[in-house]
């Protein structure tokens, strides 16, 4: 770091996220800045597959956009909740499914610029159907299974704009294509 933080405070508290503005200085120049961050407690998303080979996604409406997309399941993580437990409790509130082979893709940092959220994206398989446990607001939800061809035709036609869906498909097919090649 080439810079110095000389104040930091919380200038908002909301359900969802904080916001901090830090004071800094720049080491080398002394130049004074300040920079403004999200403060998110990040999240998991799960990337469901079915013994067939499809990927199971669901409708969700979005506030911000006005508009119901295409995506995988995912949710904020509760305070001290291990990401794979997040992605686990998701998989079953908003598909009905559970898994007891849930296995960590990676992370990706949602939008560094501004953000500290990261979200954990996560394979689950051997899915076992049950009943759904969606929270208020999730009552529209519907489930899809599709496969990796027909995703990526949506992605590739701008159905699916949702950047977390696009991070885990990415992640599930490469690590496809790493166990493929580790097992020849």
């Amino acid at each position: 770091m080439n810079f110095t933080v000389t104040k930091s405070h919380t200038v908002f508290r909301g359900k969802v996220f904080d916001v901090k503005v830090d004071e800094i200085i720049y080491n080398g120049t002394g130049n004074k800045a300040e920079r403004q961050v999200a403060v998110h407690p990040g999240g998991a998303v799960v990337a469901p597959v079915t013994n067939d080979g499809k990927i199971i996604l669901i409708t969700q409406y979005r506030y911000p956009h006005n508009e119901t997309i295409l995506e995988l399941p995912a949710g904020k993580l509760e305070p001290g909740e291990d990401p794979q437990e997040c992605a686990s409790r998701e998989l079953t509130e908003e598909t009905g499914y559970t898994s007891k082979k849930i296995t960590k893709l990676g992370k990706i940092y949602t939008t560094p610029g501004f953000c500290d959220e990261v979200l954990h994206i996560y394979l689950a398989e051997n899915l076992e159907p049950g009943d759904h446990a969606r929270e208020e607001g999730e009552e529209g939800i519907e489930v899809f299974e599709l496969t990796l061809d027909e995703i990526d035709k949506k992605i590739c036609n701008g159905e699916i704009v949702d950047a977390k869906t696009i991070c885990g498909i990415t992640m599930l097919r490469l690590n496809a294509e790493r166990r493929v090649q580790n097992a020849e």
